[in-house]
């Protein structure tokens, strides 16, 4: 099973998740105060225990045979031995309470550490060697289940020219979403190079980004480009990415995205078509018109996708509807999403996810996944 954020965050900075630095949610949270914290002068310390609730119609919605129920504690520590340099951990433990339906993570019970590394800064420069959390466009984790995707790389971030954010990474390793302590070594698969470089440029009224793929593991080297404008009242945006595959027919994506406000809602309609051959992608994509179960870089043809969001008395409301055309030999699908996040306090929050899902085999599959997180 795989899930998308519903926020596509192309910043750089998160290329350096680790520690402090949060990866994007995987839904939609009410507004909260600042996290619980525990610290000393040099070590920070985070923690959340969650319980994570999925369910499917395959036999019946809440059927112990199409459920699983899981809880994870998570630490997230950061230690610093100087202005400059800092070491980030973050160790994850699980047990799965329903096993009717296999097991989250792979197994009934078990820990990993999903994030160890060394985060160095120099002037306008920082390196991040080891395990960490990647968010780049076409190769990146996402935060589903108990725990988000991981890889251990080398990365290194500049931003010595004011709005310009470089970005370089050597890949080594990928834990794959919902796959516990299980770390693929790339540099085992093909010739064994996998890297990513990119540049992302923003002011108050552009931002664009472009980007260069290496992944030997799949045989593909990819360019990946986009760019918005901020209107003011609307927002409009484009992305495009050409997929070189060593030995199948090249790929062509591009999309287009109009978002904006109206009386409280944030609204958005975007259009994307994929063509001769599914995009490349290592772990997620953010194409304009991926959904919650659906990567839109698998699906060849034109899809759309509306969505609007909104907050009221502390509830944060999601809705969305997606059209997939599905040309590589099945029927038209779609997927419509409704995602609700209350914050109890400010470290309870409840969340709710509906989708239903039609993968182009003209039956729908409904599921209801439950959230429930307590920050400490």
């Amino acid at each position: 099973m795989t899930k998308l954020s519903l926020i596509a965050a192309i910043a750089a900075s998160a290329a350096v998740a680790g520690g402090d630095i949060a990866p994007v949610e995987p839904v939609v949270e009410a507004p909260k105060a600042a996290a619980c914290v525990a610290c000393n002068t040099n070590t920070t310390i985070n923690g959340k225990a969650q319980l994570y609730y999925y369910t499917n119609d395959s036999v019946d919605l809440f059927d112990e045979a199409s459920s699983n129920l899981g809880a994870a504690v998570t630490l997230d520590v950061t230690h610093k031995f100087n202005e400059n340099i800092a070491a980030n951990f973050t160790a994850v433990g699980f047990t799965n309470l329903l096993d009717e339906n296999g097991y989250m993570e792979g197994e009934e019970t078990g820990a990993f550490i999903n994030v160890a590394n060394i985060t160095a800064t120099f002037a306008d420069t920082t390196f991040v060697l080891g395990r960490q959390l990647l968010d780049t466009p076409m190769v990146g984790g996402f935060d589903w289940l108990l725990a988000p995707g991981a890889f251990e790389a080398y990365t290194v971030v500049n931003s010595s020219i004011e709005n310009l954010t470089l970005v370089g990474s050597y890949i080594r390793t990928w834990r794959p979403n919902n796959t516990g302590d299980n770390f693929v070594d790339l540099t085992d698969i093909g010739d064994g190079n996998n890297w990513t470089v990119g540049a992302a440029y923003a002011n108050d009224a552009i931002n664009a980004s472009v980007w260069y793929y290496n992944v030997d593991a799949a045989d593909y080297t990819q360019v990946y480009a986009d760019a918005g404008y901020n209107f003011g009242a609307v927002q409009v945006a484009a992305q495009y990415a050409n997929t070189d595959y060593g030995t199948a027919v090249d790929s062509d994506l591009y999309g287009v995205k109009v978002s904006g406000e109206v009386a409280g809602f944030a609204l958005a309609a975007a259009y994307a078509n994929v063509s001769d051959n599914v995009a490349g992608y290592v772990g997620r994509d953010t194409v304009y018109t991926s959904s919650w179960n659906t990567f839109a870089s698998q699906v060849l043809g034109d899809s759309y996708k509306v969505e609007a969001s909104t907050e009221f008395n502390g509830l944060a409301v999601a809705a969305s509807y997606a059209y997939y055309e599905y040309e590589n030999g099945a029927d038209e699908g779609y997927e419509a999403d409704l995602i609700l996040g209350y914050g109890l306090t400010n470290c309870i929050s409840a969340d709710v996810v509906f989708s239903s899902t039609d993968y182009g085999t003209g039956d729908d599959e409904n599921a209801l996944e439950l959230i429930a997180t307590y920050k400490f």
